[in-house]
């Protein structure tokens, strides 16, 4: 059977019609209730996705304070409409029942986890970077370096160099920050002698 895109929509479009008049509806009734969309009369709010450096324009429809639909911005010069998977289902991120408002916390041997408040999660976080800071932390550290003599040859000797670091904590950025935020955690997270820093990017 021979069926061009135009039939195949006529098809689609008289299937939807006969459906919703075996559900009781009028063809008038029927012919209104499939031309309006649900996010008629919604909010639009034109925001930009969170998952990655790309920045694609996301078009966030709401009604009463809720999302309803999410959808690619056509004017975005970026994406220009189109998201990936990833931005595509934002608005089930949203929308679910098994989302995680809360910290949750599972104590050392545990077995279960509990929900806490922000401000304990957070205290506990800084004590934690505090106390495994204040443990590794060093001043000064040694390394062998090569050296010139007095005759022109080259030896080995070991020096003392001033460090201030910690080798005991790592940081992984996220893409999705602006160039501001990677200025103020460069300078927080240095501040604290980090070394090891990454980006999700490059993992």
């Amino acid at each position: 059977m021979d069926v061009s895109r135009r039939d195949f929509l006529k098809l689609s479009g008289s299937t939807a019609v006969a459906g919703a008049i075996g559900a009781g509806l009028s063809p008038q009734e029927a012919a209104a209730s499939e031309k309006e969309l649900r996010i008629r009369d919604a909010k639009v709010t034109k925001t930009i996705c969170p998952y990655c450096s790309v920045g694609c324009g996301i078009l966030a429809y709401t009604k009463d304070g809720r999302l309803i639909d999410a959808e690619g911005d056509p004017d975005h010069p970026i994406s220009e409409g189109t998201l990936c998977s990833k931005g595509a289902s934002l608005y089930q991120v949203v929308n679910n029942p098994t989302r995680l408002t809360r910290p949750m916390y599972r104590a050392a041997g545990a077995t279960d986890w509990k929900e806490v408040e922000w401000a304990w999660a957070l205290d506990e976080i800084a004590k934690k970077i505090k106390d495994v800071r204040d443990r590794t932390f060093k001043s000064k550290s040694k390394t062998k370096v090569k050296e010139k003599t007095p005759d022109g040859k080259e030896q080995e000797v070991e020096k003392e160099f001033v460090v201030n670091r910690t080798d005991a904590i790592a940081h992984v950025g996220s893409a999705a920050l602006d160039n501001e935020e990677c200025y103020l955690l460069q300078k927080l997270l240095r501040s604290w002698g980090l070394v090891y820093i990454e980006h999700q990017a490059r993992i």
